[in-house]
């Protein structure tokens, strides 16, 4: 990097020296039990020793244990930039096969496996998986926490973006890859068409992968929201947690349609369930609608990490705050929400009603004003501030540039008459490669080169970084800014070759000159990178004056980041007390006790940031390994259509999972010691109020995204469907609808119920006969699970011959899934009670249990609406 930071003035107050004191309020009694030294305060080494004992990761094989978030981070960044060479390598192979006209280095049906799966490598598992990564890494230090409060999940997360990325890649080398685009668009990727496994491979490696967003979507969200420093209120928290809150919730609700998508394309393919098949009532456009209602959120999902990493080292390098924090916040928000109604954007040549292009046109241009203010309030900081020009800041002008240049050729694309001409040409494709390389890859990049001391403790070359960005900026703009021209020639995308004399012939030589000029650039940076490690001079402590407080680690950090937590009173943490890094791994701040053998972090108030109680989190587990392993093996006897085999590596999975629910809460290897200092809070388990309760909320939101997807196809085909026909006596008409109707009085009845013990229990009541009031709940939970499977048997549906009822089906079986699954956790919680680990003094469990059994409900009666009250309203019956 440029320069040494150490003589940069402090932009804000505070005196070297000041620290956090003990951490005020809450958990001042911990850092007087630490470990004394002979001058009366903590002794760090011996405190040190203490948290490594208990926090330390294992080497050797026993490393697929590990969940601490800086390792399941740096795997997830590493892993992000293996595919990311991957991706980049298929796309140099296009451009060789483009470089000329008449090229055959690739047989079209390479060519169309090689950018298929560019495309899917790129957005799938280089870009959200990275950024992904990165939040997980930094996020608990930049809110002076331990770790996220779902570390488990984390891990599992990582295993199964690993699984899944290495089985949809080996379908290259198998040479059965994917071949119908990185949205698969039907029917071109149906059975009929592709006949194959390739189409298979994208369906269940994707969905694999989309695992591992949704849950790291949740632990991210519930992390911000609920384990921050104390006295961080909402209003104080970094602009990173706010970009990343955003992201999080817009990957909880817009990942499960595309997951919905995948699964009845995969049924369609697999079982003959036409949902795309117009010939038997389906609609292949129902496939375009899910896809890009995870596709355009997928843009911003992509560009808000990015923005929020500007947002981040704007004000550190123009030595000032950034400027309008509210009004960023407020973009932020606006941006993920307005998303969420651009997704025909991509549908404007399909034939969809002027009124609808008119008002997705409109959506697509308002989208660019939350964006304009974040632009504005960048640059008024630059204004307003003390700019200096470091390394990071080459890359964030860079990022200014293209993303600017790409925006404006995305207002171009939202006026229907200009789509219809440049649709699926070349300039689409350098108008995406403009909003995502120059929205998320600079960015990154900036990103990287500042965050590198927490990497390795060392600074990085500004000569060689230079090199490597100019490289990088250069090929680029030869690279795409051409492609423009190449697409308002006319030349469309996915061809493998073209006649000479059309006049694409120079600007494809020129941008096939330009990727291999950026792909220059980009081993000039891995090697910068990589030679730093073993040249590069030791960072300073801050070595940028940073204001967060990720920079009051130690470099590289510790598994537990902090020996003592802070308790912050600003924005700026370390502008306002810069010493506060050595008080805290002094011992002098909360929670700096070690010896009860918890891995623990404080537990706030989502508004306010005051403490609630303590989170105590699990330890190193082979369980999430070991459960990935298990979905990995259900995806390939899925592909290899192996169903016995994958039945029962769905049951090793669960077992897996029931075993690792066991090991919570009040469970001894959860908490040994379940003491607490005098005058702190509870631990989490032994209130009614724990981060779970947000992460089932949070979980049950994805869920419901998914199946409000699966309702709209349901409504979409009744009312667009150019062959939707009502089979003779109407599906769920007459005895079905009527069990359908019992099945939910019955779970209705055993839902409130459930209610009531938990909340007695949460009220220190506690259900009359303890276990055998969750048994009985469980017991109805399984009288409506008859039921609705009896209402599945006496509706007669043959799935391969209509939509109709093909997609009744899939209703039904998701609420047989979930009311297993909600009986099965509540047998669990009755042998639970049975053992001691659930009860009056740890009441919390069955309240996370009782939302499962609301969200059934729900699903229950909406379904019995859809299926039995709408068709006869609609006049179908």
């Amino acid at each position: 990097m440029s320069g040494d930071a150490r003589d940069w003035p402090l932009p804000r107050g505070g005196r070297e020296g000041e620290g956090a004191g003990e951490g005020g309020g809450a958990g001042t009694g911990p850092a007087d039990k630490a470990p004394q030294s002979s001058g009366g305060d903590p002794d760090p080494a011996r405190l040190h020793e203490d948290f490594n004992a208990v926090w330390g990761n294992p080497r050797g094989w026993r490393a697929v244990t590990i969940v601490n978030h800086t390792a399941i981070g740096l795997r997830f960044m590493l892993t992000g930039l293996g595919f990311f060479l991957f991706g980049g390598l298929l796309a140099m192979l296009i451009r060789t096969q483009l470089a000329l006209p008449g090229h055959t280095i690739m047989t079209p049906e390479v060519y169309a496996q090689v950018f298929t799966m560019h495309g899917t490598v790129m957005m799938f598992l280089f870009a959200v998986p990275m950024m992904e990564g990165l939040a997980v890494y930094l996020l608990p230090k930049m809110l002076g926490a331990r770790d996220l409060v779902f570390p488990r999940l984390s891990a599992l997360g990582y295993w199964c973006y690993l699984f899944g990325g290495l089985i949809l890649c080996a379908s290259l080398f198998l040479g059965i890859a994917p071949d119908a685009g990185w949205f698969m668009y039907t029917p071109l990727a149906s059975a009929t068409y592709t006949p194959g496994p390739n189409s298979d491979f994208w369906l269940i490696g994707v969905t694999f992968v989309e695992i591992s967003a949704v849950s790291a979507g949740v632990e991210l969200a519930v992390s911000i929201l609920r384990a921050r420093a104390p006295g961080m209120a909402l209003d104080k928290m970094p602009l990173y947690a706010w970009y990343i809150l955003t992201m999080a919730m817009m990957i909880v609700i817009g990942f499960p349609p595309l997951i919905l998508g995948s699964i009845l394309l995969e049924l369609e393919r697999a079982a003959g369930m036409p949902f795309f098949d117009p010939t038997r009532g389906g609609d292949p456009i129902l496939w375009q609608h899910l896809f890009w209602l995870f596709g355009h959120p997928e843009v911003y999902i992509i560009f808000l990490p990015a923005a929020g990493i500007v947002s981040t080292l704007l004000p550190v390098f123009a030595r000032r705050p950034v400027v309008g924090y509210a009004w960023v916040v407020v973009a932020v928000l606006t941006t993920g929400f307005i998303s969420f109604g651009l997704w025909v954007h991509h549908m404007f040549a399909v034939g969809i009603p002027m009124l609808a292009q008119a008002f997705f046109s409109a959506a697509s241009m308002l989208v660019a004003i939350p964006t304009a203010i974040q632009v504005f309030s960048w640059i008024a900081t630059l204004w307003l501030g003390r700019p200096v020009f470091h390394l990071p800041m080459l890359w964030l002008t860079g990022f200014l540039v293209i993303f600017v240049a790409g925006g404006l050729t995305g207002v171009m694309l939202a006026l229907v008459p200009f789509d219809w001409q440049v649709h699926d040409t070349h300039f689409v494709v350098a108008h995406m490669h403009y909003v995502l390389v120059g929205g998320m890859f600079f960015p990154l990049i900036a990103g990287l080169y500042y965050w590198l001391p927490h990497f390795s403790g060392r600074m990085a070359s500004p000569a060689l970084g230079r090199w490597g960005f100019w490289l990088v900026f250069g090929g680029f703009n030869l690279n795409f800014l051409v492609m423009h021209w190449t697409g308002l020639l006319g030349m469309p995308r996915r061809v493998n070759t073209y006649e000479a004399g059309l006049g694409w012939d120079l600007p494809n030589l020129i941008s096939s000159i330009g990727g291999f000029v950026m792909a220059a650039g980009v081993v000039t940076v891995l090697a910068d990178i990589l030679l730093h490690f073993r040249f590069g001079r030791p960072a300073p402590d801050n070595p940028w004056q940073a204001d967060t407080l990720e920079w009051a680690t130690a470099l590289p950090p510790n598994p537990y980041n902090f020996i003592s937590l802070p308790r912050v009173e600003g924005r700026h943490p370390l502008w306002d007390q810069p010493g506060i890094g050595r008080e805290l791994a002094a011992g002098r701040g909360g929670l700096a006790v070690i010896d009860h053998g918890r891995r623990e972090t404080w537990g706030t108030d989502p508004a306010s940031g005051e403490v609630r109680e303590i989170i105590h989190l699990p330890g190193n587990t082979a369980l999430p390994f070991l459960a990935a392993l298990a979905l990995a093996v259900v995806c390939i006897a899925l592909l290899a259509k192996a169903y016995g085999v994958a039945l029962a590596a769905a049951v090793v999975v669960a077992g897996l999972l029931l075993r690792w629910s066991w090991e919570n809460g009040a469970h001894p290897a959860a908490a040994p010691d379940a003491r607490t200092a005098p005058g702190d809070p509870p631990l989490h388990s032994r209130t009614a109020d724990g981060p779970g309760l947000w992460g089932m909320a949070l979980t049950l939101l994805a869920d419901g995204a998914l199946y409000l997807a699966l309702l709209f196809g349901w409504f979409y085909l009744w009312t667009v469907g150019p062959t939707w026909e009502v089979p003779e006596g109407g599906g769920m008409a007459g005895r079905a609808g009527r069990l359908l109707l019992a099945a939910a009085v019955a779970h209705t009845l055993a839902q409130f119920a459930m209610q009531r013990c938990a909340r007695r229990m949460a009220q220190g009541r506690g259900p009359k006969h303890g276990a055998a009031a969750f048994a009985a709940v469980a017991a109805g939970g399984a009288l409506a699970l008859g039921l609705v499977y009896a209402a599945l048997r006496a509706a007669g549906l043959v799935v391969t011959a209509t939509a109709h009822d093909a997609v009744i089906a899939v209703v039904l079986g998701y609420s047989l899934v979930h009311l297993g699954m909600a009986t099965v956790v509540t047998l669990l919680q009755a042998l639970r009670v049975r053992r001691g680990y659930v009860g009056l003094e740890a009441p919390y469990e069955p309240l996370v249990v009782a939302r499962l059994w609301h969200y059934n409900g729900g699903v229950l009666w909406s379904s019995y609406a859809a299926l039995v009250l709408f068709p006869p309203a609609w006049g179908g019956i």
